[in-house]
Formats: structure tokens, sequence, C-alpha cells
């Protein structure tokens, strides 16, 4: 009986010394519920209760993994990131700001603009290279406007000077180009320029390909920088899919039908024709057995007929 009692209670969890010492008060034909209640009144608990009482430390586990061991903080990353769907974008700082300046100054404001932009769609990457000569006062062969632009843009981690140095008088210009498309390469980005980089798709034919499909042209408007909104055409993705790594198809739409209810082409045609309802396209013949409202089933009759020897 000790031995059954002792076993009963083990099993619900409580010491076995907090056990033997009530059975040795109570004694050994004590009721099981008379010996719960004392073990209650002694404040013994089981241990599971113990070990619920002591929470422990919550882990991240990652979603279809039965570890319990931390999540990378890498994983998270990109779901906190609002900006991680929007391509980075690389700017020929050279080429904006001379469009800006009508190809005569070159105009600092219009790098400006452009950062702008980007910024407002929510774009965090955002690399403008410029000639690092441009850094020098400016003379009378080569204007510069606004040229305190270029030294906010550089304390703000946007604006990179390409090298460039002088040799014996001469001035040594390292190909700023070259930086602008192996950059945006790398990135996977967006280059934002109106020239179209030939001598480098020449090199390159990885490259070439990346220039046709991301090459992003503008223009200006009255000191407003203006994208296109299909950068590679009519037939082509929008500015937004465009400028986006996750693009957003659009909703497929019916064109309607040029010729109307004058359509021959009955079941077979591949237009929208908003008289017939629910797109139930109905061939000639049947069209006309409903106008006259005869029966499908006659003019099949007839037909068998006039096939018939």
């Amino acid at each position: 009986v000790h031995q059954s009692k002792l076993d009963f209670f083990c099993k619900l969890g409580y010491g076995k010394q907090d056990i033997c010492r009530v059975l040795e008060n109570l004694g050994q034909e004590a009721l099981e519920d008379d010996v719960l209640k004392e073990l209650i009144r002694m404040g013994s608990k089981p241990q599971a209760l113990d070990s619920q009482a002591q929470p422990s430390p919550l882990k991240l586990v990652a979603r279809g993994s039965c570890s319990t061991s931390p999540v990378p903080q890498w994983l998270g990353e990109e779901e906190g990131d609002s900006s991680s769907h929007l391509r980075p974008i690389v700017i020929d700082g050279s080429n904006v700001a001379m469009s800006h300046g009508n190809k005569e100054v070159f105009s600092c404001w219009g790098i400006r603009l452009a950062v702008d932009w980007f910024r407002e769609r929510g774009h965090t990457y955002i690399k403008v290279f410029v000639p690092l000569w441009r850094k020098e006062p400016p003379r009378q062969d080569s204007p510069i406007a606004d040229q305190h632009i270029l030294e906010e843009l550089e304390k703000q981690s946007i604006l990179v000077y390409t090298p460039s140095r002088k040799v014996k008088g001469k001035r040594v210009v390292c190909y700023d180009d070259r930086y602008i498309v192996k950059v945006a390469y790398e990135k996977d980005g967006v280059i934002v320029s109106n020239d179209h980089y030939r001598d480098l798709q020449n090199e390159n034919p990885e490259w070439k390909w990346f220039i046709e499909q991301r090459l992003l042209m503008y223009s200006f408007v009255s000191n407003r920088f203006m994208p296109p909104d299909d950068p590679l055409g009519r037939h082509g993705p929008t500015l937004n899919n465009f400028l986006s790594k996750k693009p957003v198809l659009p909703e497929p739409t019916w064109q309607p039908c040029p010729y109307g209810k004058k359509c021959t082409y009955g079941n077979k045609c591949k237009f929208y024709h908003p008289e017939r309802p629910h797109q139930a396209q109905l061939s000639v013949a049947d069209e006309l057995r409903a106008k006259t409202k005869v029966p499908v089933s006659l003019g099949k009759e007839e037909e068998m007929c006039n096939h018939s020897p």
C-alpha cells in the first residue's frame, strides 16, 4: 500500500520526501484525498508547476524549422525595409547637370532635383557620380552653378567623385561612365542618363543587355525632373514596374471590337462586344436565328435536310 501510494503521488510530480513525511503523519491507510490535502497544506508543489512558474526566455524559430536557434538578423531585414522592393538608383551626374544647364552650364541644381525625385518615391540607395575636377573653382570654359550642392550631397554619402589628377600640368581623368555602369550592374539597379554608352556596350555583351534594359532617360520641364511613364516604349513596362524589383502585372482589360455590331467573326472574335452579355459570343447564324426567333433545333434540321442526298 505504501509503495502504490508513493508511486501514485510521484506520477503527479510530488517529491518522495514530502510524500513519505505525510504518510508518516497520517498513517499508511490514509485516503488519497487526505494525503493530497496535506501535501497542499504543506506547500509542496509538483515539479511541472515549478517549471511553469519560471518562464523560459522566448526564442524566435524560423518558419519551417524545428530548431530553437535564433533567426539571423538578415532574414527579417527585407520584411522590415519598406524600400526593399525598389531598385538602386545610379545617376550620371555630369549628364544630368549639363542637361539642366542647357548644355552650357554645369547646373548642380539639376542633380538635386533628380535626387529629390527618387527620394520622394522611397528609394534609399541613390548614388551620383561626378568627376573630381568639378570640385575646382569654375572657369570660363566650364562654368558651374550652385557648386555648394555637391558638397551637401557628398556629406550625405550620395555623391561620389570619380578620381582625376594632374600630370605635368595635364589633367588625367578616369572614365566616369565605366564607374556608373559597373556599379549599376553589380547592384542590379537603374542608370539615370540620356547617354547610350555605346562604347561600353561594345566592350561587354552583359553590359549591352543591361544598358538596353535598365537605362532611364529623362527631361527637365520648367525645373521639374520628369522621366517617361514608359521607359522601354509603349509596349514595355510602366515606370513603377521599371523601378521596382517585383513588378505588379496590370489587370487584363478587354479591348472593344472596332467593328462593333457589324462584326462577322462571331465566337472567333478576340475583341470585347458590349452588346453580348457575359461575353456570350455567338456565331453569325445563331445571332440571325435569335433575331428571327427561330429555334436552334429547327435550324439544325434544315441544315441536315440540305446536306442529305
